[in-house]
């Protein structure tokens, strides 16, 4: 009998003690890998991209950079600290959408997103304001 199996009383106890010890290296591996360099190829990718294809005025692509690394780390905290069955961290701004994805591998899958948004987009209608509809 192992030291575990005689501080658990019963199988049960130690089936769930087994779980937990899971878990929690899955979780050690989790942290000493997951940081914002392990996705430096996405994040390369996602500023050349935003340098050939975004217009933005708010933004150059050294603000860009930066503020794409500020969301990965957030990501990386929502991802690490998600609730259980939850499966992705996600961090975004008006710009750009950051998410970790959990998958089979030990490194988290990352999806770089940038958000369709423009300063002319028509407001929606206000709500004491109905639709004008044309009669045939």
């Amino acid at each position: 009998m192992c030291e575990l199996e005689r501080h658990c009383s019963g199988r049960a106890n130690f089936q769930m003690a087994e779980k937990i010890g899971f878990l929690f290296l899955r979780l050690i591996l989790i942290l000493g890998i997951v940081t914002v360099e392990t996705f430096e190829r996405e994040i390369a990718a996602a500023l050349m991209a935003y340098e050939k294809y975004v217009i933005c005025v708010d933004k150059t692509p050294a603000d860009f950079q930066a503020s794409l690394q500020s969301l990965t780390k957030k990501a990386i905290a929502a991802y690490e600290n998600r609730g259980p069955g939850m499966r992705h961290g996600i961090a975004l701004d008006k710009f750009v959408t950051v998410i970790l994805s959990q998958s089979d591998e030990e490194r988290p899958m990352c999806g770089i997103y940038f958000n369709l948004h423009s300063p002319y987009q028509k407001s929606a209608l206000p709500k004491t304001v109905s639709e004008l509809k044309i009669k045939n």
